[in-house]
């Protein structure tokens, strides 16, 4: 298990999928809010004057000396929902990005949301 006192250390590190294929650069976690544990991260993707930040899960990562490994690949991630580098993600949004890797979606009892960035 991942824990979230360990994300600080994670900004910009190398993200890799399942083949070691280089998606992009950690920019930040977002943890579940119900368990205050890593979720989601946003990776880094583009050419400087383009850059977007793509989410990707968290579960079964596995994080390395320099790089963090997700289990998800390289084209699955590049196609996930995205904001800009400066954007934050709308809570209408977060539903979306659960769909898109098949994860059930959860928001609190009263509609709070289930990611907050760290």
């Amino acid at each position: 298990m991942i824990h979230a006192a360990d994300v600080r250390e994670w900004r910009d590190l190398a993200v890799v999928d399942t083949e070691a294929h280089k998606i992009g650069v950690l920019e930040a976690v977002y943890v579940d809010t119900t368990t205050d544990e890593p979720a989601m991260a946003t990776v880094r993707t583009g050419l400087p004057t383009r850059r977007r930040l793509m989410f990707v899960p968290l579960d079964d990562a596995i994080v390395g000396p320099d790089y963090l490994k997700v289990a998800y690949a390289k084209a699955l991630v590049k196609t996930a929902p995205s904001i800009g580098t400066d954007d934050v993600l709308p809570a209408a949004d977060e539903a979306a990005i659960f769909k898109h890797y098949g994860l059930p979606y959860e928001p609190g009892t009263a509609g709070e949301r289930q990611l907050a960035r760290r």
